[in-house]
C-alpha cells in the first residue's frame, strides 16, 4: 500500500484493512494478526518509534511502540489488530475502497481506523518535537474475544497515568460502557415415554419457568438500575437446547444467558441473581433442578467526570473546533481491563459502533483525520 504522505491515517487505515486479520477464536479459517501486527511494527519503526512485535499465542502478536522521553506521566494508546468473520458483507472486506468520503472494509471502523489515528497522532506530535512525556501505542490480538492481547500487556506490569481506547465512538469522548456476564443454566429432567406423566419431568418446561421468571426479573428489577451515560441493565436469552425426541421428556435443558451490567455490579453479583431465581423455583415447583454456573464476565467501565484524562480530552476538542460530546458506549472494550489495573481510561475514535461486525462497514475519512488531529494535541499536553 502507497501512502500519500509519510504520516497519514487514512492511507494507514487502508493498508491495515488490506490484510486479513480474522481471530481464528471466532472464525475457523481465520490467520489472526500476526501479518498485520508486522506490517504495523515495520511502519512505526520506520517513523522513529522504540517496537518491539510481541506473540501472545501462534499468529497472535502485539505491537508495543513507545515514542517520546521517558518518565513517570506516560501515555497509552489502544486498540485491538482482530476482526470479526465477513460471510454475508455487501462489499469486498480486504480490499479498502472510498467513495462518498467514506473509506469500505472490514475493520474499517471497528478499530483498524482507530488504530491508525493513533499511531499516526502520535508520530506527528513527535515529529514536531512537542512530547512532554513518552507515548505507548499498544495495538494488539483478541480484543473480539478474550482479550488476551491487553491482558497479556497488563500481565508485564504496565504502567501509565491514562489510556485511550480508540475505539469507533462517532468522536464522543467516552468514560462509561457496560459490562457484562456469561450464564449458563443446566436444567435437569428425567427422561421418560411421553404418555408417562407420572415418570417423566420436562427439563425444557422448566426451562420455560426459569425464563418467565427471569423475563420478571428484569422488567421488575433491571429496568429500575440505571446509568446516567448507560441507561438500564439488561439480561437475555442467548441459546436454548434441550430435548431428544417428540416422545420423549427431556431429561437436560441447557440455557444460556447474557446478563449486561453497569459500573457497580460484578459478575458474581449477577450470577446470585439468577441462583436467587432458580432457588425460588426449587422451592415452588417439585422436581425442579438447575445447575448455574459463570461462564466467563467481563466488567464495566466508569471514570470519574474531573479525570485529568477527561479534561485533556474536552480541551483538544475544543482546540480543534470539535463540541466535546460525553457519552456512553453499550458495548464492552478493553477500557474496562485499564481501569481494572488502575490505570484511568476512556475511548475516543472515529466511526460508529454500530457498523461494527456489520455486512456493510465503512469510516469517515474525515473522522479520521478529525480524530487524529484532536490525538495529536492530546499527545502533545500530556504531562506538562
Amino acid at each position: 500500500m502507497t501512502y500519500r504522505s509519510p504520516l497519514d491515517p487514512v492511507a494507514l487505515t487502508a493498508s491495515l484493512v488490506a490484510i486479513d486479520s480474522r481471530n481464528p477464536s471466532l472464525v475457523p479459517d481465520g490467520p489472526g494478526e500476526l501479518a498485520c501486527a508486522t506490517h504495523l511494527a515495520a511502519v512505526l519503526t520506520s517513523w522513529g518509534f522504540a517496537v518491539s512485535l510481541q506473540e501472545i499465542a501462534p499468529g497472535r502478536a502485539n505491537v508495543l511502540a513507545r515514542i517520546g522521553p521517558a518518565g513517570c506521566t506516560p501515555l497509552i494508546l489502544n486498540g485491538h489488530l482482530d476482526v470479526v468473520g465477513v460471510d454475508g458483507m455487501s462489499h469486498a472486506p480486504f480490499a479498502p475502497a472510498i467513495r462518498d468520503g467514506n473509506m469500505y472494509g472490514r475493520g474499517s471502523s471497528d478499530m483498524k481506523g482507530g488504530v491508525a489515528a493513533m499511531c499516526v497522532a502520535a508520530a506527528r506530535a513527535a515529529a514536531r518535537g512537542s512530547l512532554a512525556s513518552e507515548i505507548i501505542i499498544a495495538a494488539v490480538c483478541d480484543e473480539e474475544y478474550e482479550s488476551i492481547g491487553t491482558r497479556a500487556l497488563l500481565a508485564q506490569g504496565m504502567q501509565a497515568t491514562g489510556a485511550i481506547i480508540t475505539e469507533p465512538t462517532r468522536l464522543a469522548i467516552t468514560p462509561a460502557h457496560k459490562g457484562f456476564a456469561w450464564i449458563e443454566v443446566v436444567l435437569h429432567g428425567r427422561a421418560a415415554h411421553g404418555s408417562r406423566y407420572d415418570v417423566g419431568i420436562d427439563a425444557n418446561r422448566h426451562a420455560g419457568l426459569l425464563l418467565a421468571a427471569l423475563d420478571r426479573y428484569e422488567h421488575d428489577v433491571l429496568t429500575a438500575r440505571v446509568h446516567p451515560l448507560l441507561g438500564r441493565a439488561s439480561l437475555h436469552a442467548s441459546s436454548i437446547a434441550g430435548g431428544t425426541g417428540w416422545s420423549t421428556y427431556a431429561d437436560r435443558c441447557v440455557l444460556h444467558l447474557e446478563r449486561r451490567t453497569l459500573p457497580g455490579e460484578t459478575g458474581e453479583e449477577a450470577l446470585a441473581e439468577v441462583r436467587a431465581l432458580c432457588d425460588e423455583l426449587t422451592a415452588a415447583r417439585p422436581g425442579f433442578q438447575a445447575d448455574v454456573s459463570l461462564v466467563c464476565a467481563q466488567p464495566p467501565l466508569d471514570l470519574v467526570s474531573d479525570a485529568p484524562l477527561i479534561a485533556s480530552m474536552r480541551a483538544a476538542c475544543t482546540a480543534n473546533g470539535l463540541e466535546p460530546t460525553i457519552a456512553g458506549l453499550s458495548c464492552w472494550t478493553d477500557a474496562a481491563l485499564f481501569a481494572e489495573a488502575g490505570i484511568p481510561a476512556l475511548c475516543f475514535g472515529p466511526g460508529d459502533i454500530a457498523r461494527a461486525h456489520s455486512a456493510t462497514e465503512w469510516v469517515e475519512v474525515g473522522d479520521l483525520e478529525r480524530a487524529t488531529e484532536i490525538l495529536e494535541a492530546v499527545c502533545a499536553g500530556w504531562g506538562r
